[in-house]
């Protein structure tokens, strides 16, 4: 049998978004954690991704006392930038209240967390190998890990926060029968490129017959890129020459400067949900327990939703003479907003994909989404909808 080095209450294993922001609101509320990840502080701050923190997540981190702290980048624009079959059209937001999201690189969210839980006393430790135990049954948990010296240690806890992502041990570490996996494949892929290149503008959305295309600006000289493809694509089919002329011919127009592209990399579209997000006293948190489209710029909002949820469970927990009723409600809390963010996403995402390229679902389903995108021009009841859900107000 092993035996705890140490003891602390939560374990969180991963230091994205969800296990970051979790281990803030824990610190804050003088519970003890500790945040195991496997990765180097260099690569986790570096990890380039897209990062959309919405109204509800804004008026969080303001609740925590940590807006001023953690959250940059700028206001969201109150209009959607599109070019359709090389018409320039911007959608504007139709909701009387906007909100106040930001367009904020997860990279720069993350590293502003790392520093705040840090410098606040925070346990973190990077280049761990975990293993975890004793997950279900009445003896505690315990994680096992070996750092970057080759050393093993382990952490006993009462909860472990699962925040690793999908291909994570925590995930794994639930037996198959005791976990169900929803999956949707859209049945392409996007080509994702980083390119030194200024935006225009926040945000701009090619349809056309060739695919979806897309910019967005990921700081004063760079923008992120993508164009979508069939799933059996690959990087080397795309030299640097191609991408240009494919993202000029999507877009309708030439691009100001081609600049140096620095990554390229495919990712796949796909809708994942696992079910349930707890298993004994494992907790799953954000890519772990759910992956929604890009798109959608929904899979950070609900990792942060996770955190608060799950660290108001063990709050309460904590203050209420080990009252497990949050805890144990978890899973069903989070479910219901995961499956209303899934239901847009699936949405937005299929009808921008079809609004251009019939080859996936034929010219019948590309009507119909030609039909519901002009319904977001010309309704303003579909528009004010739609803006709640980007806006993160729904």
């Amino acid at each position: 049998m092993s035996e705890a080095d140490e003891n602390t209450t939560v374990v969180i294993v991963g230091a994205g978004v969800a296990g970051l922001t979790l281990g803030n609101f824990l610190l804050r509320s003088g519970i003890g954690c500790v945040i195991l990840e496997k990765r180097s502080r260099e690569y986790v701050e570096q990890r380039q991704r897209a990062g959309v923190i919405d109204t509800r997540a804004v008026r969080m981190f303001r609740e925590w006392g940590l807006e001023d702290r953690v959250i940059g980048g700028v206001p969201f624009e109150l209009v959607m930038n599109f070019r359709i079959d090389g018409e320039t059209r911007p959608l504007e937001f139709g909701a009387e209240d906007h909100g106040d999201g930001r367009f904020c690189p997860q990279q720069v969210l993350v590293r502003n967390l790392i520093d705040v839980f840090v410098s606040d006393g925070g346990d973190l430790r990077f280049d761990a190998d975990v293993s975890l135990e004793n997950i279900v049954g009445d003896e505690r948990p315990l994680v096992r890990y070996r750092d970057s010296a080759g050393s093993t240690r382990v952490v006993g806890c009462e909860f472990v926060a699962g925040c690793d992502g999908d291909r994570g041990v925590s995930r794994a570490a639930i037996p198959s029968d005791s976990l169900t996996r929803y999956s949707h494949e859209y049945g392409y892929a996007w080509l994702t490129i980083l390119a030194e290149v200024p935006a225009n503008h926040q945000s701009m959305m090619a349809l056309h017959h060739r695919g979806f295309a897309g910019q967005f600006a990921r700081g004063p000289q760079a923008s992120r890129f993508y164009l979508q493809c069939p799933l059996d694509s690959s990087t080397s089919q795309w030299t640097d020459e191609q991408i240009w002329d494919e993202i000029e011919t999507r877009f309708g127009e030439p691009v100001a400067t081609r600049g140096r592209i620095t990554s390229t990399q495919l990712v796949p579209l796909r809708s994942v949900v696992n079910s349930p997000m707890s298993y004994g006293r494992l907790y799953l948190l954000g890519d772990a327990a759910h992956i929604v489209p890009p798109m959608s710029a929904k899979g950070m909002n609900l990792a942060l939703h996770d955190a608060e949820v799950f660290a108001n469970a063990v709050l309460h927990y904590q203050n209420k003479d080990h009252d497990s009723s949050l805890l144990d409600s978890y899973s069903s809390t989070c479910l219901r907003h995961v499956w209303n963010y899934q239901a847009f996403a699936a949405w937005w995402t299929e009808l921008v994909h079809n609004s251009g390229d019939a080859s996936y679902q034929g010219e019948f389903r590309r009507q119909i989404a030609r039909a519901d995108l002009e319904r977001l021009f010309e309704s303003e009841s579909a528009n004010r909808l739609f803006s709640e859900f980007i806006t993160g107000l729904n």
